[in-house]
């Protein structure tokens, strides 16, 4: 994988390439379907009903063949659920066999002991157990009822099989923060490694922002406890705004990687700067287009525009921009700050007066909703009829029939 400059030119510090761009991205997102058994209060794509216009089995094929051709070493594949869409196992299986790695992201669903036995015996695969709470009160307040037992569930299979370093992943909120250390323990238990992300108000996580993210001073503590755990614990590009806090930085990528290394792709093919950034104002075309991904990548009017030098508009007298570069792009946007300015969650205390000026009313649209009202965590009842499309109706609607029939169970 090169960069995008001059290969005569001198090569800068890893950061100002990341800033250029990429000619692949590092790391790519990729959502599946919309179809969920859960309804998250915070989900970034406000998953629970499939949407008919998703990409084919033959669809997926040929975008991950062309992630081979690039040099794409391993994508995230999330949703919804992933591990709803009957085809689910096949394209694993077709993503490794074509040097692809999957890191996949689920809520434990369907990793049974025979499908956490097959996982552990194979390469190039990863997976990533959602879970919101460390006991099952705070955890299924954010995912639902059964969702707390559901993923211990999962990761005891997976610890049963022999699969060591699997994630357990946790979206930090303000009713989870003070569990740091208990979800350090429960990966060790399992042989897992943790992985936190930030809250992000978009999806139905603008709903609930407000009341989820973390106070200022468990930003603070958060800040803390990465300094002294960090080395363990995966972070992404989550929170690079916290580095304001401290002379020392926190691992992971320390600036906005949209469109430059990171990007997504959702369950339509549409392709978007940032996972958390679903939003016409972020979306760079789709995979269905002529040139396919590639073109997207390279030559989309929107990530060359992100890939260009970038003031550091209001922040930029700040003495801390150097080290928080600016914040979130998204987080900024979905609540209504403009994109060179202050990070809302800064711990400077400039977002903060900035959202004091800031009308509700103009915060910008959500993307497509296919939430579903009410969707119990089990498998449905008998019908006499399938749906005409798999998740149509129910995001698990005849999702069993169709496992069996392909002999993966």
């Amino acid at each position: 994988m090169t960069v995008t400059q001059e290969p005569s030119a001198p090569v800068p510090a890893l950061v100002e390439q990341f800033k250029g761009g990429l000619h692949a991205p590092i790391c790519m997102t990729w959502e599946w379907t919309y179809a969920c058994n859960l309804s998250c209060v915070h989900c970034l794509s406000s998953s629970g009903r499939r949407d008919p216009a998703e990409l084919s089995t033959d669809e997926i094929k040929s975008v991950l063949d062309e992630l081979r051709r690039m040099q794409v070493f391993y994508v995230n594949v999330g949703g919804g659920e992933p591990t709803v869409r009957p085809d689910f196992w096949e394209l694993l299986d077709y993503a490794i066999a074509h040097q692809v790695g999957v890191k996949f992201s689920t809520n434990g669903l369907r990793l049974t002991p025979d499908r956490a036995r097959r996982l552990a015996a194979t390469d190039y695969v990863d997976v990533q157990i959602s879970l919101d709470g460390a006991t099952r009160e705070i955890n299924d307040a954010v995912r639902g009822r059964g969702s707390y037992d559901m993923a211990v569930r999962a990761m005891e299979n997976l610890a049963a099989a022999g699969f060591r370093d699997f994630k357990i992943s946790v979206v930090m909120t303000r009713q989870n923060i003070p569990q740091l250390d208990d979800f350090a323990s429960l990966a060790d238990r399992y042989g897992a490694q943790l992985r936190i992300t930030r809250l992000r108000p978009s999806g139905r996580g603008a709903d609930v922002w407000d009341e989820l993210h973390p106070t200022a001073q468990q930003q603070r503590e958060l800040y803390t406890w990465l300094v002294g755990h960090g080395e363990k614990v995966l972070t992404g590009d989550s929170f690079f705004h916290l580095n304001a806090l401290g002379s020392q930085p926190l691992p992971g990528l320390n600036l906005c990687g949209a469109g430059r290394v990171v990007c997504l792709i959702d369950p339509v093919g549409d392709v978007y700067a940032c996972p958390f950034a679903i939003h016409d104002a972020f979306k760079a075309g789709n995979v269905r287009a002529p040139g396919g991904f590639e073109r997207v990548w390279r030559d989309s009017a929107l990530f060359t525009d992100l890939r260009r030098p970038a003031s550091g508009g209001a922040c930029a007298s700040c003495p801390a921009y150097d080290a928080c570069q600016g914040g979130c792009m998204a987080a900024k946007f979905f609540t209504g700050l403009p994109l060179d300015g202050p990070d809302p969650e800064c711990v400077m205390g400039h977002g903060a007066t900035a959202l004091t000026a800031t009308e509700r009313s103009a915060l910008p649209p959500q993307g497509n909703d296919h939430s579903h009202r009410t969707v119990p965590l089990g498998m449905p009842a008998v019908r006499t009829r399938r749906p005409d499309r798999f998740c149509d109706e129910s995001p698990l609607a005849g999702a069993d029939a169709v496992h069996h029939t392909k002999g993966t169970s």
